[in-house]
C-alpha cells in the first residue's frame, strides 16, 4: 500500500475581513495561533501582498499598523505542517502574482534558470541553419544585450582554434570523478587542456583521453568557479 504524504496545506481560511482580526481576535487567535504558514492580503478583492510567517497571526496585526495599513481590507491564510518549503512557496506565489505591496520578487534558493539553457540551444539550431545555408562552420555568441551574433571560427595553424579560448584569461585547472576515481586536467592560457601526455583543444576530447569513448566534456568536467565551489564547466559558458 503506497504510503500517504503529509499535504502541504493542512487547513486555510480564504477571503476574510480584516475588520474580524480585530473584532473576533480570540476566535482568530485559537484557530490560527502561532503557526506558521503562508498568508495573502487582498485589496478590492485584488492581490496586493503575499507573505510568509512563522507567526501568522502576530504577522497579521502588525500589517494593520505598518506601511501596509489601510492598502488592504481582506487576507486569506494557508497554514502548514511542514515549513521547510514555506519560503519557496512564498516566492513561488510573489514571481507569479507579482502583487504590489511585495518590494522584492520571490528567489529560489537551489533552482536552475532554465533561460540561458534555452538560449544556447537555440544558438546551438541558429548554427546549424547558418551551416547549411552559407556551408561553413561559425559561433554564435552573445553580447551585453542577450542578442546572438555570428562570428567565423578563427583557425590556427595545425588545426581549430581551442573550444576554451573565448571563455577563459587565464590558466586553470578541470576535476571529474570517473569510477571513483579523481581526474585533473590541466586548461592552458590559449585554451588547450593537457590531459595525462595529451594535449587537445576541446573538453569533449580531453574527457575521451580518461573514458576512453565519445563522452560530452560540458558535462563531465568541472572547475573552481569560486573558492572550494566546483560546478560543471558547461556554467562557464554561462558567465
Amino acid at each position: 500500500m503506497p504510503r500517504r504524504r503529509n499535504p502541504l496545506v493542512c487547513q486555510y481560511i480564504e477571503n476574510l475581513s480584516s475588520a474580524a482580526l480585530e473584532k473576533y481576535a480570540d476566535i482568530i487567535r485559537g484557530i490560527v495561533g502561532r503557526r506558521h504558514g503562508v498568508y495573502a492580503l487582498y485589496r478590492r478583492e485584488r492581490l496586493y501582498y503575499v507573505g510568509l510567517a512563522t507567526n501568522l497571526r502576530n504577522r497579521l496585526n502588525a500589517h494593520l499598523k505598518d506601511r501596509h495599513k489601510g492598502l488592504w481590507d481582506r487576507f486569506s491564510v494557508y497554514l502548514t505542517i511542514d515549513h521547510s518549503h514555506l519560503k519557496e512557496l512564498e516566492s513561488l506565489a510573489i514571481r507569479i502574482a507579482q502583487p504590489k505591496g511585495n518590494k522584492q520578487r520571490g528567489k529560489f534558493a537551489r533552482s536552475e534558470n532554465l533561460t540561458r539553457t534555452l538560449r544556447r540551444r537555440l544558438r546551438e539550431q541558429q548554427k546549424a541553419e547558418w551551416f547549411k545555408l552559407i556551408g561553413r562552420e561559425i559561433d554564435l555568441i552573445e553580447t551585453d544585450d542577450d542578442e546572438p551574433r555570428a562570428k567565423r571560427r578563427g583557425r590556427k595553424r595545425g588545426g581549430k582554434t581551442p573550444v576554451l579560448a573565448g571563455y577563459i584569461s587565464k590558466a586553470m585547472t578541470l576535476r571529474a570523478k570517473y569510477k571513483k576515481v579523481i581526474y585533473k586536467a590541466r586548461v592552458r592560457k590559449n585554451g588547450t587542456i593537457r590531459v595525462g601526455k595529451k594535449v587537445v583543444n576541446s573538453p569533449s576530447l580531453a574527457a575521451v583521453a580518461v573514458v576512453g569513448r565519445p563522452v560530452n566534456g560540458w558535462g563531465f568536467w568541472t572547475y573552481e568557479r569560486a573558492p572550494g565551489q566546483w560546478v560543471r564547466l558547461r556554467e562557464i559558458r554561462r558567465r
